[in-house]
C-alpha cells in the first residue's frame, strides 16, 4: 500500500499543496474540538466554579449546607448541574454568556459582600428568567416528575407537583430559594417572566 507521504510526493505541485492544507486543517479541526472538550469540562468543574472569591465566599458558602450539596444518600448536584445545559451547543451559548462574568470579576461589581447583596437580586433574575424559559431544564435532568411516589409527600408537595405536570408550574416557582438565599423585595419568578414578557414589543 502506498504510504501517505509517497503518494504526497507523486501528486501535481497544486495537488500536493491542496492536500496538505486538508490534512493540516482536519488536525487543526481536531485539536480544537479536543481542546475545546477539555476547557467545557473543566469550566463545568465545582473548583472552577468556587476559584473566585466572590463564587466561594457567597453562593458556594450557602449552598454547602443545602440538600443539594449534603444529604443522606451522598446524590449531589454542583453548580454547573444547575446553571449549565447540557447539550453541547447549549452548554457552548451558555459558556459564551457567562464571559460577563468574567467582566464583573474584573470590574469588582460584586467583590464584597455588601455589593454581592445589592445585585443578588438582579442576578437572581437572570436565573430565574432563564429556568422559566427553558422550563427548569436543569431540574429536570435530575428530577422526573413521573417518578415521583405521591404517597411519600406531603400534601402541599402533591398539589405543587400536579402542576408540573398540566405544565402550569415549573421547577423554579416554588424551588428559587432551594440552594441560595432568597433574595428580598418579594418578586418571584414569574414576576420576572411577567416583566420581561411585557417589555417585549407587540
Amino acid at each position: 500500500m502506498t504510504s501517505l507521504w509517497q503518494r504526497i510526493k507523486q501528486q501535481k505541485p497544486w495537488a500536493k499543496v491542496l492536500e496538505i492544507q486538508a490534512i493540516f486543517l482536519m488536525m487543526m479541526g481536531a485539536a480544537l474540538a479536543v481542546g475545546g472538550k477539555a476547557s467545557v469540562d473543566h469550566t463545568n468543574t465545582l473548583e472552577f466554579c468556587v476559584s473566585c472569591h466572590e463564587m466561594k465566599d457567597n453562593n458556594y458558602t450557602e449552598y454547602s449546607h443545602t440538600i443539594h450539596a449534603k444529604n443522606r444518600t451522598g446524590v449531589k448536584a454542583i453548580c454547573s448541574d444547575c446553571h449549565v445545559p447540557h447539550e453541547f451547543v447549549d452548554t457552548v451559548i451558555r459558556k459564551a454568556r457567562a464571559s460577563n462574568d468574567v467582566l464583573q470579576h474584573m470590574l469588582g461589581t460584586i467583590d464584597t459582600k455588601e455589593k454581592f447583596e445589592a445585585h443578588r437580586l438582579d442576578m437572581a433574575k437572570k436565573v430565574w428568567l432563564r429556568m422559566k424559559q427553558t422550563d427548569s431544564k436543569e431540574c429536570r435532568n435530575c428530577h422526573d416528575v413521573k417518578a415521583m411516589d405521591p404517597d411519600m409527600q406531603g400534601k402541599t408537595a402533591q398539589t405543587q407537583h400536579k402542576k408540573l405536570l398540566n405544565g402550569s408550574k415549573t421547577c423554579i416557582d416554588c424551588h428559587y430559594g432551594i440552594a441560595h438565599k432568597e433574595p428580598e423585595g418579594g418578586v418571584e419568578p414569574q414576576d420576572v417572566l411577567d416583566e420581561a414578557t411585557h417589555k417585549q414589543p407587540g
